[in-house]
C-alpha cells in the first residue's frame, strides 16, 4: 500500500536524522555521519525482515529507503554546527522514529500472523534495533538498556496496535494510533523523568 510506504519512509527519515545528529555530536566526518544515519534508520527493519523471512529486506529492494536516509544524514551534516545548541531535536526525532517503527513492526508481525508476543517483539526490534547499532558504533551503552522508558514505549505501541486490530480498526488507523501512543509515552517519560526500577547496589 502506498500510504504504508510513506509511513515507513517517515520513520526512516526521522531515525536517520537522529543517527546523523548523534554523529555530529561526536564530530564525525561526512562518511561517519551517513553510516550512523543508515544504521539507525535501516538496521531495525533489516533485522525484522530477516526474522520474518522477507528476503531480501525492503531496504535492499527499494532504493527510496537508502536515499531517504542519505538525505536526512546530509541535513544533519550541514546543520551540525547548530546541533550542540539544539540537542533536544535529537531526542524529539528519536522519539518520533521510535513510535513510527514500533507501529510498522507491529503491522508487519500481524501480516505474518504472529501472536501477541511476536507482535510486541517485532515492535521492539524494529523500533530499537537501529538505535542499538548506532550506539555500539559510537561506543555508547545502547539506549534500550539505559534510557527512561525506551523499549517500554515500543511495547506500548505494539500492544496498542494489537488491541485496535482485534477490535476491527483499519490498519492505517491502527498504525497511526499505535505510533502516537509509543511516541507520547516516550515524550512523557522524558518530560517527567520516568524510569523503570533499577537494581540496588
Amino acid at each position: 500500500m502506498q500510504w504504508l510506504l510513506y509511513f515507513d519512509l517517515f520513520g526512516v527519515f526521522v531515525f536517520a536524522l537522529s543517527g546523523g545528529f548523534d554523529g555530529a555530536k561526536y564530530r564525525l566526518d561526512l562518511f561517519g555521519i551517513l553510516v550512523l544515519a543508515l544504521a539507525t534508520s535501516l538496521g531495525g527493519g533489516i533485522m525484522r525482515d530477516a526474522i520474518l523471512g522477507a528476503h531480501p529486506p525492503a531496504a535492499f529492494t527499494n532504493e527510496t529507503y537508502f536515499f531517504t536516509a542519505i538525505a536526512a544524514g546530509l541535513i544533519a551534516f550541514f546543520f551540525a554546527n547548530r546541533v550542540e545548541r539544539h540537542m533536544e531535536f535529537v531526542r524529539i526525532a528519536d522519539a518520533i522514529g521510535l513510535g513510527a517503527f514500533a507501529a510498522i513492526g507491529a503491522a508487519a508481525a500481524v501480516r505474518h500472523e504472529l501472536g501477541w508476543v511476536g507482535v510486541v517483539l517485532m515492535s521492539i526490534l524494529t523500533a530499537t534495533g537501529g538505535g542499538v547499532l548506532r550506539d555500539l558504533l559510537v561506543r555508547e551503552i545502547p539506549m534500550i538498556l539505559r534510557a527512561d522508558f525506551y523499549a517500554s514505549a515500543a511495547i506500548v505501541g505494539g500492544l496498542t496496535y494489537m488491541v485496535l486490530h482485534y477490535e476491527g480498526v483499519p490498519e492505517g488507523y491502527c498504525m497511526a494510533i499505535a505510533a502516537a501512543s509509543a511516541s507520547v509515552s516516550r515524550f512523557l517519560a522524558m518530560h517527567y523523568n520516568l524510569n523503570l526500577p533499577q537494581a540496588r547496589n
